[in-house]
């Protein structure tokens, strides 16, 4: 068997002046991959998300814990002239920054990108904000709710005439910060090539208006909002949440082999020659009739079997599975979607997997535990700055730290 290579980041120093959850989820991928990830954090308060609940776990907010893996934590008071030296020599050490405050929080506190570029012009410096870094908005805050709502999904989100409903987690402040990671990592390749850093900037609003893909598309090609399908979508019929007799299970028998096989594990052969159903097009015009037909046929079948006859007639099928569900699949348990770190205070801490594999290491190998806070302080400073003891008593004295 080949031996499993390092991580591929393994060595990347990373200052991470982020919080809440898009910063933090971004550098949590990178210290996924193996990168030196330190937290910087207020001393005393620390990330707001560690006090966010209930539900808490051992008096921890449980959405902290879902971002902050593998990382390290330093407190850092950077309101005091101490404070900020120290946040500038590690910005001038880091490979990569990443943070999230309002566009002139960095600059003013003599850490923005033209200042640090300047000593440090290797430095990938990466923006995440609410609205964008530029524009008449740059300065509003945001929050997944209100970008969901500024940014159109609410909009398309919801049953056909029901109120607007936001997705089911903070899926942009996700988003963001996946789109933060992936920048990074490219800006990371180009450096390798070039020698040059650069800065990257994104944005809770720009990731979801990508995110509106083909929705997005359909307004600027024929000028027509879309609108809300609930499970149902707007050019595929029969597609959507069916109600079982004991639950829910969710068909998608739109092509017309598909809703072929469909109509006969219902015993309704009868609707594939109906002129109204025989092709796409007309399922999609005559949609709400045809539910009228099938609902009730559906609804005579127990959810199991009728998903047993459906997979066997090749109908893509499934259950409207509760998280707990989702844990217990033998699929996700076989993927190692759900894994555990050991935490110094807690004992064994369960933590969702990583979503992607690799042939050369072990993703998930030595992962460690969301850190308490400023439990690696004076770590941090004697690694990457190499202080010693004495000078780290004073910070720790005058409560830089």
């Amino acid at each position: 068997m080949t031996p499993l290579s390092p991580k591929p980041l393994a060595g990347l120093k990373v200052i991470d002046f982020t919080r809440v959850f898009a910063g933090p989820y971004c550098t949590m991928l990178l210290a996924d991959l193996g990168a030196d990830v330190v937290k910087v954090e207020i001393p005393g308060e620390g990330d707001p998300l560690r006090r966010q609940g209930p539900p808490f776990h051992h008096g921890m907010g449980i959405t902290y814990l879902a971002a902050n893996r593998n990382k390290r934590s330093l407190t850092l008071d950077m309101s005091q002239a101490e404070g900020k030296k120290v946040a500038s020599s590690l910005c001038k050490k880091a490979d990569v920054i990443v943070e999230n405050f309002r566009p002139d929080v960095m600059g003013r506190l003599g850490i923005g990108y033209e200042a640090i570029s300047a000593h440090n012009p290797k430095v990938i410096y990466a923006s995440i904000s609410g609205m964008g870094a530029t524009g008449p908005d740059m300065n509003l805050g945001a929050f997944d709710l209100t970008i969901q709502a500024i940014g159109g999904y609410m909009s398309i989100t919801g049953e056909r005439h029901g109120e607007p409903i936001k997705l089911g987690t903070s899926a942009f402040d996700i988003v963001a910060g996946m789109n933060c990671y992936s920048g990074i990592l490219a800006a990371y390749i180009q450096l390798l090539q070039s020698g040059n850093g650069q800065k990257v900037e994104t944005s809770l609003l720009e990731g979801e208006v990508a995110f509106l893909a083909n929705a997005g598309l359909e307004f600027l090609l024929t000028r027509n909002n879309p609108v809300k399908w609930g499970s149902e979508h707007a050019q595929q019929v029969p597609y959507k949440a069916f109600e079982t007799a004991d639950g829910h299970a969710v068909i998608g028998a739109a092509y017309q082999n598909i809703w072929e096989a469909f109509m006969g594990v219902l015993g309704r052969a009868d609707l594939i020659s109906d002129l109204r159903f025989s092709n796409l097009e007309g399922r999609i015009t005559n949609r709400d009739e045809l539910y009228s037909l099938i609902d009730p046929e559906v609804r005579k079948h127990r959810t199991a079997d009728l998903l047993e006859r459906l997979s066997a007639a090749k109908v893509p099928c499934s259950p409207v599975n509760n998280i707990d569900q989702v844990f217990a699949m033998p699929q996700v348990q076989h993927r190692g979607m759900q894994t555990a770190v050991s935490h110094p205070s807690y004992g064994t801490l369960a933590q969702i997997g990583p979503s992607t594999k690799f042939s050369a290491f072990d993703v998930s190998e030595g992962w460690t535990a969301p850190p308490l806070l400023g439990e690696h302080s004076a770590e941090v400073l004697r690694e990457w700055l190499d202080l010693p003891s004495s000078d780290i008593d004073v910070l720790i004295e005058h409560r830089v730290i």
